[in-house]
């Protein structure tokens, strides 16, 4: 499982890679792994306003269609188009595929989130390890 160090990690398995005011958002390789092969990814619009915490889309698998939460608040700035039509990318590599950019309306979001190593500890647990 890969826990890339210079990212965030939401307890719901986003991550958030941020340059200056903008947050790119994916899923984490863990929950990319619970999930198994992706099949679609639900995305929202350009200019659409997200709450730290809400619903920014929906991730389905052969298994299961799961929610995907905002970890920052902010305006939806660029989706990633090339999961419409190949949304197993997020399986490929899924620190590489972002799913949407957010231009933050509250740096203090990231005080909520997760580091590395506290997510990976999350993780472990989840996994039923300590």
């Amino acid at each position: 499982m890969k826990i890339p160090a210079d990212l965030y990690y939401a307890p719901s398995h986003e991550w958030v890679r941020v340059e200056g005011d903008q947050a790119w958002i994916g899923i984490s390789d863990y929950a990319q792994h619970e999930l198994g092969d992706i099949v679609f990814v639900e995305m929202p619009e350009l200019d659409d306003e997200l709450d730290a915490g809400g619903q920014l889309g929906v991730i389905e698998s052969v298994k299961a269609a799961s929610s995907i939460y905002s970890p920052v608040g902010g305006t939806v700035v660029a989706i990633n188009d090339e999961l419409e039509d190949a949304p197993q990318l997020i399986n490929e590599d899924p620190y590489a595929n972002y799913i949407v950019v957010v231009a933050m309306n509250n740096p203090g979001d990231l005080d909520k989130l997760l580091s590395a190593a506290a997510y990976e500890e999350l993780c472990r647990k989840e996994q039923g390890g300590e």
